[in-house]
C-alpha cells in the first residue's frame, strides 16, 4: 500500500487505509493479516520547530510483525511542514545503529513528504520483520520547521539530535546532542495476524511513565507489554502509550483532555481491541471544583464513544495521593467515591484495581513506601510492575465485544 496522506481525525478512513483489502474466501488465499499499533506516544505543542534539524528517535516495540509503518504528526502545527529525509534502524548503543540495519522510508513511493497543518501521514509499508522489544530508531530531517513543533515531551528515553541531514549515517559521530523528547513522530504499526490485538494506555504522567527509569522501559505500559508477549489468556500483543503529562479527563490544559484527544490519540490506531483507563487524579486534585459525577459522567461519554467505535474498556481505579502538596480530604472523598463507581458501578466491560495494589496497608490513602518515588503521586519502577501486575491480561482481550 502507498503511504497515505491525512487531514483531520477520520478514524474510519484511516482505518480503512491502514488494513487494506480484505482476503479472498478462496481456499488458496493466505491467512488474513492485518496493521497493529507496535509504539505510540501522545502528541501536543512541544516548543518551535527548528528548520535543517534532525532527530534520532529511539523507540521500543510491543508487537512484532512485518512490513512496518510510521506515523509523522503536525498536529499543533500552523504551517505546513515538509520532511525530505526518514529513515528507520535498530539502536546498537546510543545513536549508533545496528550496521545494515538503517533504510530509507517512502510516502507515496516519494523520499519527501508534506504534511498540513492538523495533519498525519503514514509512511510506505517497509519490507522485513520488526521483532517485538526491539529498540527502533527513526531518523528524519526537516528543512524547514518552524512554528509550534508536534511531540511529547516526557519520552523517558534518550533521543539525539543534530543539525543538517544526518538521517542516513549509522554512525553516532554526528549526533553530538542529546534530548528527552519525541518530536513529530507518533505511531509505528506493524503487519500482523488478524488475530493479534493491541490495547490502548489512556491516562496522565503516571501512565507516562514520570519517575520511572529513563531508557529501561519501566512505565507500568512497558510491564504490561512484557506480560502480554508470553500471555496464553489473550492474543493481545501490541500497548500504546497515551499518557500525557498533568492530563486531565475533563478540562483542556497544555494538552487536550483524554475525551478531546480520544479520536487521534486511541481511536485511529489499527488492531485495537481494548482501552485501558487510567486518569481522573489531576481532575480532582487541583481544587478544581469537580465532583465525583462530573467525572463518572466523563467516563460515560469517553467509554460510549469507545464502545462506538467496537473497543472495550478496563478501567483502572485512581492511585492514593495524601501527601502531594494539593492533597486534601475533600479531593480524598471524591477519590473514594469515584472508586467505588468503578469498582461498582458496572459501566466498564472490566476493572483494574491499581489503587488496591499500590496502597500502603498502614494508610489506605498514601501510596506503599516502596512505590512512591517521594512526592507521594508518582511511583518507583516496582510501583510500575505492581499495576502492570495487576491487570488481568484475558480482560484485554474483548472477546464478547464492547458493553458484554
Amino acid at each position: 500500500m502507498k503511504g497515505t496522506r491525512l487531514r483531520g481525525l477520520s478514524v474510519l478512513a484511516l482505518l480503512a487505509a491502514l488494513l487494506g483489502p480484505v482476503p479472498s474466501a478462496a481456499g488458496s488465499a493466505p491467512p488474513p493479516r492485518h496493521d497493529v499499533v507496535t509504539w505510540a506516544t501522545s502528541a501536543f505543542r512541544l516548543g518551535t520547530g527548528v528548520p535543517d534539524r534532525a532527530y534520532r528517535l529511539v523507540v521500543h516495540t510491543s508487537a512484532g510483525g512485518d512490513r512496518m509503518r510510521v506515523r509523522l504528526s503536525n498536529a499543533f502545527g500552523d504551517r505546513p511542514l515538509t520532511f525530505d529525509s526518514v529513515y528507520a534502524g535498530l539502536q546498537r548503543e546510543g545513536a549508533a545503529l545496528v550496521p545494515g540495519s538503517n533504510r530509507r522510508l517512502t510516502f507515496d513511493g516519494r523520499t519527501s513528504v508534506t504534511i498540513p497543518p492538523g495533519g498525519l501521514v503514514l509512511s510506505d509499508p517497509l519490507p522485513g520483520r520488526v521483532s517485538a522489544g526491539a529498540d527502533l530508531v527513526v531518523s528524519l530531517h526537516s528543512p524547514d520547521a518552524g512554528g509550534p513543533a508536534t511531540g511529547h515531551r516526557l519520552a523517558m528515553q534518550t533521543s539525539y539530535l543534530t543539525q543538517g541531514d544526518h538521517t542516513a549515517d549509522e554512525s553516532a559521530a554526528p549526533w553530538t546532542r542529546t534530548v528527552t523528547s519525541w518530536f513529530y513522530l507518533d505511531a509505528v504499526t506493524v503487519r500482523t495476524p488478524a488475530r493479534t490485538g493491541a490495547v490502548v494506555a489512556l491516562g496522565d504522567s503516571i501512565t507516562d511513565g514520570w519517575e520511572s527509569t529513563t531508557d529501561l522501559n519501566r512505565r507500568w505500559p512497558d510491564y504490561l507489554a512484557r506480560r502480554l508477549q508470553h500471555s496464553l489468556a489473550t492474543t493481545v500483543r501490541g500497548v500504546a502509550n497515551a499518557g500525557i503529562s498533568a492530563n486531565k479527563v475533563l478540562a483542556d490544559g497544555a494538552s487536550p483532555s483524554a475525551l478531546n484527544r480520544l479520536d487521534r490519540d486511541v481511536l485511529s490506531h489499527p488492531g485495537v481491541r481494548t482501552v485501558l483507563l487510567f486518569e481522573g487524579v489531576n481532575d480532582l486534585k487541583a481544587h478544581t471544583g469537580v465532583t465525583a459525577e462530573d467525572l463518572i459522567d466523563g467516563y460515560r461519554e469517553l467509554t460510549a464513544r469507545v464502545h462506538a467505535a467496537g473497543h472495550c474498556v478496563v478501567a483502572a481505579t485512581i492511585a492514593p495521593f495524601k501527601g502531594w502538596s494539593e492533597w486534601d480530604p475533600e479531593a480524598e472523598a471524591v477519590r473514594q467515591e469515584v472508586n467505588a463507581f468503578i469498582r461498582t458501578g458496572g459501566l466498564f466491560d472490566a476493572v483494574a484495581d491499581f489503587d488496591r495494589a499500590v496502597r500502603s496497608p498502614d494508610d489506605p490513602e498514601s501510596i506503599r513506601p516502596a512505590y512512591d518515588n517521594g512526592d507521594h503521586l508518582h511511583f518507583t519502577d516496582e510501583g510500575m510492575r505492581a499495576m502492570a501486575d495487576t491487570v488481568r491480561l484475558k480482560d484485554l482481550e474483548c472477546a464478547s465485544g464492547p458493553g458484554s
